[in-house]
């Protein structure tokens, strides 16, 4: 009996901190995509123990439905399109003019050559919708006071990872941390945001750095170079037909 009047003591603890995560997780999103829409422009560098590479694209968002990004250099990948519309990702290749669905059984591949999966780029899966999520501690990561909320997939989802864990800090929300664990909750890959600036009057990570942890010496980095936040622009950007237009 005293071990049951515990939980039932326990349980709207546990709730309130569940709901308090998940309104920071919220903000944090918010705070990434705008409010209604965002705009990109990155550099990407991919690292490895003998070579490095390097490519700029540019990215258009609408909340979680809609993303479409085009690879701007080298001249070999230029034109190359990855469109997510809802629950569905296109890819438009321009040296064969072709533009093909991609099922989710191809979203835990490695995009284009680098340490992130098809899902981390276009988000195919919500941190919101198709997980779990509770405060487990507080953290300080370079100074900023963070919260460390662990999320865990919901038994429908379709997701990519078994679990994640995210750094937040307090005051800006921004995500300074994420580490991703797979299926059997082995850590996989960790990734850093860094070299906080200013855009669109917002201060978030400028640069975010991705390292699996089975692979020594490779990591991917992206620099958002510009950042703009709920611009004027429609779902109907966001056709597979108007892949090939994007630039």
């Amino acid at each position: 009996m005293k071990k049951l009047v515990f939980i039932i003591f326990l349980f709207p603890f546990f709730t309130c901190l569940s709901q308090e995560a998940n309104e920071i997780l919220k903000k944090s999103e918010e705070k990434i995509r705008g409010i209604k829409s965002s705009y990109q422009e990155m550099s990407i560098k991919i690292v490895r123990p003998k070579w490095s590479k390097e490519m700029k694209m540019k990215g258009w968002s609408i909340g979680e439905d809609y993303f479409a990004s085009v690879v701007l250099s080298p001249a070999k990948e230029k034109g190359i399109v990855f469109l997510k519309r809802e629950n569905e990702v296109w890819n438009y290749i321009p040296s064969i003019e072709r533009t093909v669905k991609l099922p989710p059984s191809m979203m835990m591949q490695n995009w284009m050559g680098t340490d992130f999966t098809n899902d981390d780029l276009v988000q195919r899966s919500s941190i919101i919708n198709d997980y779990s999520n509770t405060i487990i501690k507080e953290e300080e990561i370079e100074g900023l006071d963070c919260w460390v909320i662990e999320l865990n997939p919901n038994e429908d989802a379709a997701v990519v990872w078994g679990k994640l864990m995210i750094w937040i800090d307090k005051k800006d929300y921004m995500q300074l941390k994420t580490q991703f664990f797979d299926e059997y909750d082995e850590l996989v890959s960790i990734m850093h945001g860094k070299s906080i600036k200013t855009f669109d009057g917002k201060k978030l990570p400028s640069i975010i750095e991705f390292i699996p942890l089975d692979k020594k010496g490779n990591k991917t980095i992206v620099e958002r170079i510009v950042w703009k936040f709920d611009i004027d622009i429609n779902s109907r950007f966001f056709m597979p037909n108007n892949m090939k237009n994007l630039r």
